[in-house]
């Protein structure tokens, strides 16, 4: 059964213990105290929590994270398999398959995967629903981590039902949409808003679809990539090769001379 995140914004407080949570299951540094709360996703933040202003001008806590698509453009554009969706729900990344091409940055519709250009051996990093917690019958740090019930873990129908519940029971404090439902052709991870997701700075411009047409956009190009690529370290190669020859020839002639 496939699981994932229901967030609901209308009861997060901004405490980021689901960033803490995170931080502490992944293994990420923890800030310095002076530090200022990150407010995007980056190699040490697989989530943020950030505040923003509502239709009305109403502060609204929000929460960015991998929306782990039900047929992700990462996954299907990846050419070496380091990005998978498990059946279970989680969209998962080996480090060790990746060879930095950063064709997900690219097709995620999103925005969320990051790379950390600061390393010597720099990979992609992003939410991958702690699915290390999932084999132990655990839930995600995030829904473990929140004090106020704003992010539940569950399976996708039960989250779904459970939203319109309350959508239905609170028509004055939500916008009647649930996000993810249907963008990009639905994903794993919820949402509810007391606000437009427009407002909110949630990307809402896509298609209600999958997007292979994204994928293979970016995929058609490889080859010709790889090619170029090739002709482009074969020719410097020959360039040098010739340069490094001509160098010797010279240094030849100029002993023979004397």
């Amino acid at each position: 059964m496939r699981k994932g995140l229901l967030i609901d914004f209308t009861r997060c407080i901004g405490c980021g213990a689901c960033m803490g949570g995170c931080r502490e299951a992944n293994g990420l540094p923890r800030p310095e105290p002076d530090d200022e709360p990150p407010l995007t996703l980056d190699s040490n933040n697989y989530t943020v929590v950030r505040s923003e202003q509502g239709d009305q001008g109403s502060e609204v806590f929000v929460r960015r994270l991998c929306m782990h698509c039900e047929e992700p453009a990462c996954v299907s554009v990846c050419p070496v398999a380091a990005m998978t969706k498990r059946k279970d729900g989680p969209v998962v990344y080996d480090g060790g398959r990746c060879i930095g091409c950063r064709y997900c940055m690219m097709a995620c519709p999103f925005g969320v995967p990051t790379y950390n250009w600061d390393s010597l051996a720099p990979v992609v990093h992003k939410c991958i629903l702690c699915y290390h917690r999932l084999d132990k019958g655990q839930v995600p740090a995030c829904a473990a981590s929140c004090p106020t019930g704003a992010t539940r873990f569950g399976s996708r129908e039960v989250l779904l039902s459970l939203a319109r519940e309350r959508i239905t029971a609170f028509p004055d404090l939500y916008i009647n949409h649930i996000y993810g439902e249907h963008e990009a052709g639905g994903t794993d991870v919820l949402m509810l808003a007391p606000a437009s997701f427009a407002s909110l700075g949630f990307p809402v411009d896509m298609p209600l679809h999958p997007l292979p047409e994204l994928t293979w956009m970016i995929q058609e190009k490889i080859p010709n990539i790889a090619v170029t690529a090739g002709f482009f370290v074969g020719g410097l190669y020959w360039l040098v090769s010739r340069r490094m020859d001509l160098a010797k020839k010279n240094a030849n002639d100029r002993n023979l001379e004397g």
